[in-house]
């Protein structure tokens, strides 16, 4: 027992010593790792430590590589800069220098022509000394003769320029009239007609001008005769003219010819037969015309007889344009302007309607139309306004109403206006050879061309005869001329053209 006992004190012993050795044992192990882990962490922050030193020295060297560039960069932009600024002090100072160069030849200039002056004022003193010896005029005469001269051309040209300005004033001061006129215009402006004096009847085959003829030419002098025509059978294929001064007996034989043709009954009492009733038929179409012409201006009351001569017009022209539809057109346009200007508009519209009723007469009555329509007007009751707006719309008596004015310029209008009228082609060639000829009349012209419908004449002229002064002189003087010669409308303008042309040749 007291052995057992010893044995587990030792045993116990033994177990604490073992016990305390296997402790000191995993103490020591533990330090081993804690230091193992210590170095490892010391390790790997050393390695982070350099590895953010490496990053930090990449980005510092890259900031430096980037300023070196910026630096670079603006050196090459600062040495561009200063090389522009020397071509620009280089080129400054050349331009000073020319300056001074072209101040110096100036000046050179300046003097000689201060030497050419009082050249020139010695040769004109001495001209003029010898002008006093050879005219024998003193000073004071002959000075005022000049002054005379010039106060002449001052005058004309004076005079010129004033109607040019009170063109100008007119112009604007119209500008009213001329916004109504155009309105007026655009609004009734009607078609026109050609200018015929003649007529053209076809034929079906050209036997048939025979038949027309008759035996020896008996049916064409009955014809003829019957009809107050002539019927004109040339070599016109399958057609035959005819032509008269009276519109109305034209047309009165232009259709009984027609007829004929159809019927084919063409022998001299027969013609008499289908004139007399072509001539009712024209004369009941003239009536139907002029109640029609009437109603469409919107003139009513008017006398049976007024209407009837007023559709005669429907056979008359005007330099193309067909009267009655011309008066239609008057009428409308002065009821336009009197409604714009507060004046009376039935008495505006019958004035333009009948201001020309004198044309159906005029060919078989002496006088103007003007006075002929005024006095078959108060024959039959017209209004007294409206016998004075057609008596003085060419001024033949005085206007004595604001309708007979605006009757007068409705008119103009009409007749005036785009595509209304055309003029002859014979008198229009004429005015363009006139202003020709007198361009070419004056010494030193070449070539001269009339333009723009006659409104501009150019003049060329041979530069070694006519120098610039006496260019500006030749224009004026053919202006006078043309002023002085012809009648035209409006203004002409005149350009003269002096040309020098140096030519050489290489070989």
């Amino acid at each position: 027992m007291g052995n057992g006992f010893l044995f587990i004190i030792i045993g116990l012993a033994l177990g604490i010593i073992v016990a305390f050795v296997l402790s000191r044992l995993m103490i020591n192990q533990f330090k081993k790792e804690e230091a193992q882990k210590a170095d490892n962490l010391l390790t790997q922050a050393a390695e982070k430590a350099k590895s953010m030193e490496l990053e930090a020295r990449s980005k510092a060297l890259k900031i430096l590589q980037d300023a070196e560039n910026e630096n670079r960069a603006r050196r090459i932009e600062l040495a561009r800069e200063d090389e522009r600024l020397g071509k620009r002090r280089a080129e400054l100072d050349n331009r000073v220098e020319r300056i001074e160069q072209r101040e110096q030849q100036l000046n050179k200039r300046q003097s000689a022509l201060d030497r050419r002056a009082s050249e020139v004022e010695k040769m004109y003193a001495q001209q003029l000394a010898e002008l006093q010896r050879v005219s024998e005029l003193p000073m004071e005469e002959a000075r005022r003769l000049v002054l005379e001269e010039a106060e002449k051309e001052a005058r004309g040209d004076m005079a010129r320029i004033i109607r040019q300005i009170e063109a100008e004033a007119r112009a604007e001061g119209d500008k009213r009239a001329r916004e109504l006129i155009a309105d007026a215009i655009q609004r009734v402006a009607s078609d026109h007609v050609a200018q015929v004096s003649s007529s053209v009847v076809p034929l079906p085959n050209e036997e048939m001008k025979g038949r027309i003829v008759g035996r020896n030419g008996r049916n064409i002098r009955a014809f003829e005769q019957a009809a107050g025509v002539d019927v004109i059978v040339d070599d016109t294929p399958e057609a035959v003219t005819i032509s008269c001064f009276d519109p109305v007996r034209r047309e009165v034989a232009r259709r009984a010819l027609e007829r004929l043709i159809l019927d084919g009954r063409i022998h001299p009492a027969h013609i008499e037969k289908i004139l007399n009733e072509e001539q009712r038929e024209v004369e009941k179409d003239i009536a139907e015309s002029g109640e029609q012409a009437a109603f469409d201006a919107g003139v009513a009351g008017l006398h049976p007889e007024i209407t009837k001569m007023l559709g005669r017009l429907k056979y008359r022209t005007s330099y193309g344009q067909n009267q009655l539809a011309h008066a239609v057109e008057v009428a409308k346009l002065s009821s336009l302007l009197a409604a714009e200007l507060g004046a009376n508009v039935e008495v505006a519209k019958a004035a333009g309607l009948l201001h020309d009723l004198g044309k159906a007469m005029d060919h078989n009555t002496d006088g103007t139309h003007a006075m002929l329509g005024a006095e078959f007007a108060k024959r039959y009751g017209v209004n007294p306004r409206v016998v004075n707006a057609i008596a003085s719309h060419h001024h033949e008596v005085e206007q004595e109403s604001v309708e007979a004015v605006i009757a007068e310029a409705a008119d103009a209008i009409s007749g005036a206006r785009p595509g209304a009228r055309r003029e002859d082609l014979e008198q229009y060639i004429k005015r363009l050879r006139a202003l020709e000829d007198i361009a070419n009349s004056h010494s030193g012209v070449s070539q001269s061309y009339a333009i723009q419908a006659g409104r501009e004449v150019r003049i060329i002229v041979r530069p070694e005869e006519i120098d610039d002064l006496a260019a500006a002189r030749l224009a004026r003087d053919i202006a006078r001329k043309i002023e002085e010669t012809m009648q035209y409308p409006g203004q002409i303008k005149v350009t003269v053209i002096r040309e020098t042309r140096a030519t050489d040749y290489a070989k």
